[in-house]
């Protein structure tokens, strides 16, 4: 069995890293670790097991994420997602939405590490696999040391050795869930304390990487990195951090990734998924190349994906390569 990796991870992200998501993902990086979206144990236990926790086997090493603060309910959602063959459990103490502080958990834990102990080793004794955290290094505008320090000491103690480190606060009130990404100031100095501290543990830094060049570097600074609206936005990025991190790995070419999507397309279609939950990841796959524009306005155009044609992918990807031919236009070459 291979050790796990976690040197190239994709974050979880609401409305964002479904299944659908992740399958795409997958193509343009086959080593990245894949998070599913933040998944309350209150939906697992209490919705539908199957919409939340069904992936295709060629999303492994795939993680799933769980947001609660309740032991028993954690540890209930944690053998769910080890019976459907999950990879990873992770613990959200990092969310600040106003959703997660009603519900009491995501950064709000961090001001509970004694309860989050607690939920570590309910989730340890439940399951045989890696159960992780991904976390914030303060709450507010508290910047000190020994808050994040504690806290990770806390959940060390449980087992746990493999901590994702959003390298930032979380500010509760004032600041939306996309203001807590940009605005409190990073600090990868603390997380490379917190790595110096905590040798052997995988510290992952998550938080300001937007493009190949800083995820390599911080890579090289610490255990992994985590991508996220990257990742969501120019999606090659995986791709190209990839062959830096793994220079043999053989890469689809964006014709190749198209036919997959054609064809796991077509399969889903025939279960019942709708063509348009599928192809927003795809949206910037060619970003910087001529014609980019039009790929973008013709996969998302209501009336076309309402006929669930999976020839839609096909017909945007003839319409970019007619523009990269285009007299005068030099298209960006794909990898």
């Amino acid at each position: 069995m291979t050790a796990p990796d976690w040197r190239l991870c994709v974050a979880p992200m609401i409305d964002v890293t479904d299944r659908h998501c992740r399958y795409f993902h997958r193509l343009l990086a086959p080593h990245a670790r894949l998070y599913t979206e933040m998944i309350t144990t209150g939906a697992l236990l209490h919705g539908n097991v199957e919409r939340h926790l069904d992936f295709d086997e060629t999303e492994h090493p795939v993680a799933l994420q769980l947001g609660g603060s309740e032991p028993a309910a954690l540890a209930a959602a944690a053998r769910l997602g080890r019976q459907w063959g999950y990879d990873e459990i992770n613990l959200n103490c990092g969310c600040p939405s106003e959703r997660v502080q009603r519900g009491a958990f995501g950064a709000c834990l961090m001001a509970e590490p004694d309860l989050v102990a607690d939920c570590m080793k309910a989730m340890q004794d439940a399951v045989d696999i890696p159960v992780t955290v991904k976390h914030r290094l303060g709450l507010d505008y508290d910047d000190s040391y020994a808050f994040v320090r504690d806290f990770v000491g806390k959940i060390y103690d449980t087992g746990c050795r493999v901590f994702v480190v959003h390298a930032r606060n979380a500010v509760l009130k004032g600041l939306s869930p996309k203001d807590n990404r940009e605005i409190p100031p990073l600090r990868y100095e603390v997380v490379e304390q917190l790595k110096r501290d905590f040798p052997d543990c995988v510290m992952v830094l998550n938080g300001g990487l937007a493009d190949a060049a800083q995820a390599v570097e911080g890579a090289a600074r610490f255990d992994g990195v985590m991508l996220g609206r990257a990742a969501w936005h120019t999606p090659r990025v995986l791709s190209e951090v990839s062959l830096r991190l793994w220079p043999s790995t053989r890469l689809p070419s964006d014709a190749q990734v198209v036919d997959a999507m054609m064809e796991y397309t077509a399969r889903q279609i025939a279960r019942g998924v709708p063509l348009r939950v599928m192809l927003r990841p795809m949206l910037g796959l060619v970003n910087n190349q001529s014609g980019a524009r039009s790929w973008r306005r013709l996969l998302s155009d209501p009336g076309r994906l309402a006929e669930n044609d999976p020839g839609l992918i096909y017909e945007a990807w003839r319409n970019l390569r007619s523009a990269a031919r285009a007299p005068g236009d030099v298209a960006q070459p794909a990898i």
